[in-house]
């Protein structure tokens, strides 16, 4: 049985690129033949990580996005002898998302012998609502037995609200059993390794590639040697979901 990663949320600029990457690198790390799809038509941010051989496919109609080309998407998967990591960007979430439940693709897909897992993100800051918002929305669309990992993202601040962490709101203590695994990227220090991140990521890089560039500092290696290795070991623990 394949799984199928599929990044989904409502919100932009909450790092679904940068999860579809560390999903993928996973994989290849755990030597999966991965296929690879960025779906978003505006920032195609996946598309960037050539290491990755990352597909991208197209769902415009002149300036519309055109729902019947997410037919693509599914003889695209139903060839793949593999696991698929899907990106998807927000401009392209409400259509996606409909698509996926008024086909009936999670059955589908469990019919051609694979299982779709959908990775959401929360993040704090303004965003904070908005993406606790998207989490509850899709738990009430998608049908009961798809797999739901959801991915904490601190980088525009703090995951919490009246004093309450994600664990203990009332939106993740409703919605427990759906949810799998959770993934907590962790609060890195802007200057340190929050810079090398940063910095790694808008070249386009995966951490293998940016460890092994000479050019880099013996520290910036260090440090994102470190950051590889907390997030590896989350999806190593998440494993009997994701293997």
């Amino acid at each position: 049985m394949a799984k199928i990663h599929m990044v989904l949320q409502g919100k932009g600029g909450v790092g679904k690129s940068f999860i579809a990457s560390i999903i993928a690198q996973h994989c290849y790390a755990k030597k999966k033949d991965t296929l690879c799809i960025d779906t978003d038509p505006v920032n195609a941010t996946f598309l960037g990580f050539k290491k990755l051989n990352v597909k991208k496919l197209d769902l415009m109609e002149g300036d519309e996005i055109d729902p019947r080309k997410f037919d693509n998407l599914v003889e695209l998967i139903s060839k793949s002898k593999s696991d698929v990591v899907i990106d998807n960007g927000a401009s392209t979430f409400v259509a996606l998302s409909h698509y996926l439940i008024s086909n009936h693709i999670p059955a589908l897909l469990k019919e051609m012998g694979h299982e779709l897992i959908v990775h959401t993100v929360i993040t704090g800051g303004q965003a904070l609502s908005d993406t606790l918002n998207g989490f509850d929305l899709m738990i009430k669309q998608f049908s009961s037995d798809i797999t739901f990992v959801v991915w904490i993202n601190p980088f525009w601040g703090k995951i919490e609200s009246n004093g309450k962490s994600f664990e203990s709101m009332k939106v993740y203590l409703d919605n427990k059993s759906r949810v799998s695994a959770i993934i907590k990227i962790p609060d890195y220090k802007a200057e340190t390794f929050g810079r090398d991140l940063s910095e790694m990521l808008q070249a386009k890089l995966t951490f293998d590639d940016a460890i092994d560039k000479p050019e880099l500092t013996i520290m910036m290696r260090q440090r994102l040697k470190i950051v590889k290795s907390q997030l590896f070991e989350q999806l190593e623990g998440a494993q009997a979901v994701l293997a």
